[in-house]
Formats: C-alpha cells, sequence, structure tokens
C-alpha cells in the first residue's frame, strides 16, 4: 500500500496518465465494456437523508457518493486523483493548497460548478460534520477565478488530501442548498441536486433510493450503468437470499460471516474483501476509566489478557475476521507492530488482578457489558463471549442489551455503561477517525463517537496534534507508533478484531468498487455484462 501526504513537494500535479484515462476517448481494451443496465444493490442502512456534508456514515455516504461529486477521487491506493479538480498544488509552507476546476463541470441542473460552489461547500462540512477535525485547521478559502480554489490553512494539515475525497467532503451547489434554512434539516437534503454520475429520482426511506444515470457528467462517456437501485433490507438473511434469487446483483458491507462462507460457496458469486482501507472498520471493547474499578489500569490490562482474539476471529467468525491490535487497522498506512498486544494470557489477568485488590482473596468484580443492538456476531456474540471469558478470572459480568440504536448511543454517549462492544472507522487517516477517540478535549458527554472512555493522555495528546500537523509521512509515522504505543499501554480500549467487510457481487458485475472508498466512491466506472 503507498500514502503520499503530498506535503514534501511543491506542485501535485496528477499524472498525466491517470488525467488522460479519466478524459480521453475509450481505449482498445476498455471499448468492450458494455453501457446500459440497472445495477440493485442490497443495503442494509438506512440513512435520514441523502446529504453527507452535514451527516457521517456509511448509511448517507453510499448513495451520496453517487450523487455528489467531490474534487479528488482514490483509486486502490492512498494516493489522489483527480475529480473535480485537474490539478492541486501546495506552497512551499504547505499551508496553502491552490486547486484548479475541472473546465465545463456542471450540476444536475445544468449550472456550472464554481469556485464558489466549492467554497460554500466546504464552509457548510466544517461548520456542520461530525468530524470536527476534518476541515478544522481551514483559516479562509478564495476564489480567484471561478476555475481556481485557494485554501489558507493555520498549520499544515497532511490529512487535506483524503477529507476531500469519497463520502467526506461533497460539493453542493449554493444556488439551490442557500436558500436561508437550516442545511442539517433542508428537505433538499432529501431528493439533493449535485454533480455526480447519478442523479436522485426517488428516496423511499427504509424502502429504496433510486438512481438515474446523469448524461450531462463531466467525465465523458460515464457512468456506463443506466441506473442503480439501492434496496434495503431489514437483515443480512434477507439481503443474502435478494442475492441468491438474482433480485440482487451486489451486497457491499456484508460482515455476516456465516452468510459470506454461504455466499462463497454459491459458485455464482464474486466475494472480496477489497475495498474498505478507507474505512478501517474496527471491533473493540471500550472501558469507562470513571468507573472506580476500571479507573485502574491494571484492571483493564487484565481483562485484555483473559479475551482470545484468535478464539473470536476463528470461532466466532468463521476466520474471517483478523485480530486486531491497535487503533489503526493493519492496512493503514500508520499501522505498527510496536504495541501492547495482550495475546491470550490467564496467568497474567489473574496476577494484575490481584496486584489490583481484585479476584482470589480479594474484592469482587461485577461489570456490566453493552453492545450495539442488531449486530449478532460482531457484537452480540462478542459481548457473550467476553462475559464468559471474564468469568474464568472471577469477574462476573452481565449483558445489557438496547432495544434499538439510539438507545445505545445515548447510554454510551452519557457515559451510562462499564465496558461497552462497539465498531468505529479510521476513516483513511488518524486526524479525521482515530484522534477523536483519545483527546482529552474531546470528552463530549452527550456525543457518541467521541472520547466517550474519558481518557486522558497529555502526552498521547502531544503525539497525535503533533502528527497531525507533520508534512513528513516518515515522521508522522513514528509520531503514531509513539502514540499507539502509549494507547495500549494504558489501554482504555481493547481491540478485538477488524470488521471483515465483504462484497458480493454477481459475476457480471465489471470493474467492481475495490478502492478504498469502495461503495462510498462513484460507481461510474462499474458495467454489466449483458
Amino acid at each position: 500500500m503507498t500514502f503520499r501526504t503530498g506535503l514534501t513537494r511543491r506542485t501535485l500535479l496528477a499524472g498525466a496518465a491517470a488525467l488522460a484515462a479519466l478524459s480521453a476517448p475509450l481505449s482498445l481494451a476498455a471499448q468492450e465494456v458494455q453501457t446500459g443496465g440497472t445495477l440493485v444493490l442490497a443495503s442494509l442502512q438506512k440513512p435520514r437523508h441523502l446529504n453527507a456534508a452535514v451527516q457521517s456514515g456509511i448509511a448517507t455516504a453510499v448513495p451520496a457518493a453517487q450523487i455528489f461529486a467531490t474534487l479528488l477521487r482514490y483509486g486502490e491506493t492512498f494516493e489522489p486523483e483527480p475529480y473535480l479538480a485537474e490539478s492541486w498544488e501546495y506552497s512551499d509552507d504547505a499551508k496553502t493548497l491552490t486547486l484548479k476546476l475541472r473546465s465545463g463541470a456542471t450540476f444536475h441542473d445544468g449550472e456550472p460548478i464554481t469556485s464558489e460552489d466549492v467554497i460554500w461547500s466546504l464552509g457548510v462540512t466544517k461548520e456542520n460534520h461530525p468530524f470536527s477535525t476534518m476541515l478544522e485547521p481551514i483559516e479562509s478559502m478564495e476564489a480567484p477565478d471561478p476555475q481556481t480554489v485557494v485554501i489558507n490553512l493555520r498549520e499544515p494539515h497532511p490529512a487535506l488530501l483524503l477529507a476531500l475525497s469519497g463520502p467526506l467532503t461533497p460539493i453542493l451547489p449554493k444556488h439551490v442548498f442557500d436558500d436561508g434554512q437550516d442545511i442539517t434539516s433542508n428537505p433538499k437534503n432529501n431528493l439533493p441536486v449535485g454533480s455526480g454520475p447519478f442523479k436522485v429520482t426517488q428516496f423511499e426511506p427504509g424502502q429504496h433510493i433510486i438512481l438515474e444515470r446523469h448524461d450531462g457528467f463531466f467525465l465523458e462517456g460515464r457512468p456506463y450503468l443506466d441506473r442503480i437501485v439501492i434496496r434495503q433490507y431489514q437483515d443480512a438473511n434477507s439481503g443474502v437470499l435478494a442475492m441468491e434469487s438474482g433480485e440482487a446483483q451486489m451486497f457491499p458491507l456484508l460482515d455476516a460471516t456465516r452468510l459470506i462462507r454461504r455466499l462463497e460457496g454459491a459458485g455464482t458469486m464474486v466475494v472480496t474483501d477489497q475495498g474498505y482501507a478507507g474505512i478501517g472498520p474496527i471491533n473493540w471493547l471500550a472501558f469507562n476509566t470513571k468507573n472506580p474499578a476500571l479507573s485502574d489500569v491494571r484492571v483493564r490490562q487484565a481483562i485484555a489478557y483473559a479475551i482470545d482474539r484468535d478464539f473470536v476471529a476463528n470461532a466466532l467468525h468463521a476466520g474471517l475476521s483478523k485480530p486486531a491490535i491497535e487503533p489503526v487497522v493493519q492496512n493503514s498506512p500508520f499501522f505498527t507492530e510496536n504495541v501492547e498486544r495482550y495475546d491470550f494470557d490467564l496467568d497474567k489477568a489473574n496476577a494484575l488482578l490481584a496486584e489490583a485488590g481484585f479476584g482470589e482473596g480479594g474484592q469482587p468484580l461485577t461489570l456490566r457489558i453493552d453492545f450495539i443492538p442488531d449486530n449478532e456476531e460482531q457484537q452480540r456474540a462478542v459481548a457473550e463471549y467476553v462475559k464468559a471469558a471474564l468469568a474464568k478470572v472471577g469477574i462476573e459480568v452481565s449483558v445489557r442489551s438496547s432495544p434499538d440504536f439510539p438507545t445505545w448511543a445515548q447510554r454510551i454517549a452519557s457515559h451510562d455503561f462499564d465496558m461497552t462492544m462497539d465498531q468505529v472507522f479510521n476513516w483513511g487517516d488518524p486526524v479525521i477517525g482515530v484522534n477523536r477517540t483519545y483527546l482529552c478535549s474531546n470528552i463530549r458527554p452527550g456525543v457518541i463517537w467521541s472520547n466517550t472512555q474519558s481518557y486522558c493522555n497529555e502526552e498521547v495528546d502531544r503525539l497525535l496534534n503533533e502528527a497531525g500537523v507533520e508534512p513528513d509521512l516518515a515522521r508522522r509515522q513514528e509520531l503514531y507508533a509513539a502514540a499507539f504505543g502509549q494507547i495500549t499501554q494504558d489501554a482504555p480500549i481493547h481491540f478485538i478484531n477488524e470488521v471483515p467487510y465483504h462484497t458480493v457481487y454477481l459475476q457480471a458485475v465489471q470493474n467492481p468498487p475495490v478502492s478504498i472508498w469502495g461503495t462510498m466512491g462513484p460507481l461510474d466506472e462499474v458495467w454489466l455484462q449483458q
């Protein structure tokens, strides 16, 4: 895997080959592409609306990536590619980014996309998106002409190019959305006008989203499909039945390992785990460090040693998930082996508990574990396993169910928990998706997926903040390695497994979405073999 921050060079111009591939006539090999047809995509996600500028998460991101274009896009590596922006250039001090927009690009209503639209859209995202660190270093933006955007930064921001892509910063038409209404509740978020390869024609929450080909898309000849239907199913079993019957042709973000194994044996489908590097999903056990017993790092470490991650990966997840050992996934450019792993060791667990005054001859220890509802394998099953595993070292655990996701989220956000299972995404760069979990400043009661562990280590803060503005990739990797080493030693979270997301598709589906953003990136190159 490759990754460049782009800040060590003065100029970041897209490679001629990449640009030519986007704008030139179809090559001989590509002439075999068959255009037309409808791709039915099975989904378990139920978005509230379709505007990813003010809403995070895969439910909104998948349709939004088709409706809206972003300035940049990514392929199968962490290397930026041109999209709405044809080229981009950093100043020598890495504090000014200048982007040149593609000439002739228009929104779905035919209005031209200008630098004013870009500046307004980034402002909306900065003000409203839950990932507050994503665009926070932006001090000002300028539009010297309709095709040029200048972004002025308070400090270098090596995660910025990634943030300008995929599911994170859609470019909105200012003339449509700047109507005096609250952008977070604007009814236009349900059937938004964008500039992506597809335009939305129907959105029936809980049922389907219909996306029709945008004939005026700025990449000539794309998209190849006439239509995408995102059909929403109640559970993974229903989605798999739709795949087996041919009702759906693609099922992304499937993590039910028993069903993945079932589809692997179907013979008519392709099953892949590619397309999730940007998401970086981790299944973990989080501790409320304000709990009197769990405030002792020895107790947290003991619990970590008592959990057998290999059992989870192999027995509970059919060998399809990978053990997680640190805040980022193994295919992240910032992954390091130099952390406390907490490999299964009951003797160490018992010794640490005894040292902390618990276990045999000490105080009894009773804890409660929560989990995200409606996720059997990754959440409930692991929570039940943790209960059984901790019983072996004398910790009595009760499993608390939540009737729905909002109930679980409210409990965790208000710090009403001892331990909880959780799934959290890296979102490609620690500045975007990792720092939020550990910074002292992000202990924000009432906000889910903030620092709900109430963990605070000033040295970790220093390392994360320094890495967030460091232009040199190698130095960033060193700083994150040091931060991750300290975090795993402190153990506010025990990392259990990487979520085994897979995409299943019929063999007729060509050019499947295996970029770092998968289906959270544009599907303009997907086509169906007739």
